[in-house]
């Protein structure tokens, strides 16, 4: 018997794993991407981002016929909508593309369908999907609408996809129902059980945990730098104690998830989040401050040197070893540092910038006159002995 036809909304850093996952399940997958040249990409077996695997899956779900890509959506069995979810001015959610992506599959949505929204959202969200699809005529008391967000972590997505646990949301009983047990057909993991509301709010609270314990990790590290003392050196010590695990400090947070999520909270509940707004203002603070860093060192050189020193800046992405650089808090710090300074743009996993043009590691570090370590990545790795200075942002040596 034929496994039935899925048709993903948004072919990015999760609905394109997602698509060629299921295709070489057996699946035949219908992507939808608003960007033409990432439809001619995937329809010619190519992948348009950087994730371990991904080329390989890509390539063998294209050959076999079970994954194809287009602007506009069809007629399938299930339908997952895993479009972007940014916020707009004010840290508002902006849940345009989510429904654009309902409006867009309504005229297709047929009796007995599934209509799964991943994408990251605000509590209700799942419900305004719905009103959607009623507004568009639309009989929703005779299809299953859930939320299941994505729990993957850039670098291991293909592998996190199938193992991590999974918690689908319905909005009613035979909706949470119906989607676990799609889910459970390709997840080894846990695949729990709740209500939509709880879910959305479920993944909202997760990022928003990690972004507060980052923020004291990268409060302590002010504190270390106004004392004199080594920040990493204390983290180590202080992780000895058996319930003591702080994070490591950074140039900020980043990444399309914890940098975001948790204005999704703060924006409907302001009263009742003071503390997950404080660890926001600091980790967006904290990038200032290595900005700040960096231009006082520059300043520092050419005084004793008396000239504009060059800065190589090692390091773009949100997090070590990927390429995916939405919300990074390395590109801030190297955008205001290249408009005040002259500078080296070091990052090995993209080809090209729109603002910098990027040098090889080895002509940042002969080149430059002070090295910044914005990102730990393993091609940073080890940091070369040298008698330039050094500006070592994510512990480097680590």
């Amino acid at each position: 018997m034929a496994l039935e036809k899925v048709c993903i909304l948004g072919l990015g850093y999760i609905g394109l794993p997602t698509g060629a996952l299921l295709a070489n399940r057996g699946y035949e997958v219908y992507g939808v991407d608003v960007i033409q040249d990432v439809v001619d990409t995937i329809n010619s077996g190519k992948v348009h981002i950087i994730e371990p695997e991904l080329d390989t899956f890509v390539q063998s779900a294209v050959r076999s016929g079970k994954l194809r890509a287009n602007t506009v959506p069809q007629g399938a069995d299930i339908f997952i909508i895993a479009v972007p979810t940014p916020f707009k001015e004010g840290n508002k959610p902006d849940l345009s593309y989510v429904e654009s992506a309902a409006k867009s599959i309504a005229p297709f949505v047929k009796p007995g369908n599934l209509v799964i929204l991943e994408s990251t959202s605000p509590i209700g969200t799942t419900d305004k999907v719905e009103a959607i699809l009623k507004e568009y005529s639309v009989e929703t008391d005779k299809i299953f609408i859930a939320y299941c967000p994505e729990r993957v972590l850039p670098g291991q997505v293909m592998k996190e996809l199938i193992e991590n646990d999974r918690i689908v949301g319905g909005l009613n009983e035979a909706s949470t129902k119906k989607v676990a047990a799609f889910y459970s057909r390709f997840v080894s993991g846990e695949v729990i059980q709740t209500h939509a509301r709880t879910a959305e709010l479920c993944k909202l609270s997760e990022n928003s945990y990690r972004d507060t314990n980052i923020a004291f990790a990268n409060e302590l590290s002010l504190v270390c730098d106004k004392a004199g003392i080594d920040v990493w050196e204390l983290i180590k010590l202080a992780n000895k104690h058996p319930r003591v695990n702080i994070l490591q400090p950074g140039t900020g947070v980043g990444g399309h998830c914890i940098a975001v999520d948790p204005w999704f909270i703060i924006s409907e509940f302001p009263e009742q989040t003071p503390l997950i707004r404080t660890a926001r203002e600091v980790n967006n603070f904290k990038t200032e401050w290595v900005i700040e860093k960096i231009h006082n060192a520059a300043l520092e050189f050419e005084i004793k040197n008396h000239r504009k020193p060059i800065l190589a800046l090692l390091g773009l992405s949100f997090k070590p070893n990927i390429d995916d650089l939405r919300e990074s808090p390395a590109v801030k710090v190297a955008l205001s540092i290249h408009s005040r300074h002259n500078t080296l743009v070091v990052e090995p996993h993209i080809h090209q910038h729109k603002v910098f043009n990027l040098v090889s590691l080895e002509k940042g570090i002969e080149e430059a006159d002070i090295l910044i370590y914005l990102v730990a990545h393993k091609a940073f790795k080890p940091a070369p002995k040298t008698e330039k200075r050094v500006l070592d942002f994510c512990n480097i040596n680590a």
